[in-house]
């Protein structure tokens, strides 16, 4: 290997290694600021409770936690699908003119700053379902609708270039034995690209579950269990943006504990999720 290849080498090195220590350093300081509360308070309390009330020391998270996960399973409940099948189209049945045209705005959806979802949110979707189901509009539904376009356009460029990578033999063999081209689409080439829909769906996880300011403006910030779709709530990171800024001592603490069940959360998500594909592999 030559001396330039070497340095090179080091240097990439150097700088996976930089990205690695950010992420272990945010790990240790969220664990230090958060573990003592837990500790104290008691992990089963903390996570299972159903009050937040800092003021008298009562901090249970339930109500936070069934927001975001109620919120984030609604916004992959209409997101997923309709990413899915754009991605078909444009990978799959639109022409090149058609492929031109959309590529940029769905590129430009993933570049609009999220409190701009927020407002459309707070004078379009809120409004509508005040209007549709007689109530207050703030509410679990209005979250999950705004996530749910937030998180389309990784689903659909990451789903797209999963098709557009199987290898074209594998649809002309379908055609071959005589399947039509959307029998094509559903039995060969969707089965192919399975684990980069998949890696699609769990960065659209990643990325529903931890929007903050869209969804404050927007699911009412009531921490309390919600009972149906239609009412209001809080996620977790709802509830560490809306409240550090004046949060201390014990109470700020439990906001970094409430950072660590988070960041816990979405681990086990992703490896949960990205243990499909091998369990599927396997059957």
């Amino acid at each position: 290997m030559k001396v330039y290849e070497k340095v090179i080498q080091v240097i990439l090195l150097i700088c996976a290694m930089c990205a690695i220590l950010g992420v272990g350093l945010i790990t240790l300081f969220i664990l230090k600021e958060g573990i003592p509360l837990i500790g104290e308070y008691g992990f089963f309390k903390f996570v299972g409770g159903t009050t937040w009330a800092p003021l008298r020391g009562e901090y249970g998270i339930l109500p936070m936690i069934i927001g975001s996960v109620l919120t984030t399973i609604g916004a992959l409940m209409i997101g997923v699908p309709i990413g899915i099948g754009c991605a078909i189209y444009l990978a799959e049945i639109a022409t090149s003119h058609v492929v031109k045209l959309m590529n940029p705005i769905i590129e430009l959806l993933a570049g609009i700053p999220s409190v701009i979802y927020g407002l459309y949110g707070l004078t379009v979707i809120v409004p509508w379902i005040r209007k549709a189901f007689n109530n207050q509009g703030f509410s679990i539904l209005a979250g999950s609708i705004i996530l749910a376009i937030m998180v389309l356009p990784t689903i659909i460029n990451i789903s797209q270039n999963a098709i557009k990578s199987v290898p074209g033999e594998y649809k002309e063999g379908a055609v071959a034995l005589g399947s039509s081209h959307w029998q094509a689409i559903v039995t060969v080439i969707i089965p192919a690209a399975r684990s980069g829909i998949i890696a699609a769906i769990v960065l659209a996880l990643g990325r529903a579950i931890g929007e903050t300011m869209a969804i404050i403006m927007v699911i009412g910030n009531t921490p309390v269990l919600p009972k149906s779709i239609l009412e209001p709530a809080r996620t977790l990171t709802g509830n560490i943006g809306i409240e550090m800024g004046y949060a201390s001592f014990e109470h700020q603490e439990a906001l970094f504990a409430t950072g660590i069940i988070l960041f816990v959360f979405i681990m086990v998500l992703n490896i949960g999720v990205n243990m499909i594909p091998k369990r599927i592999g396997e059957k």
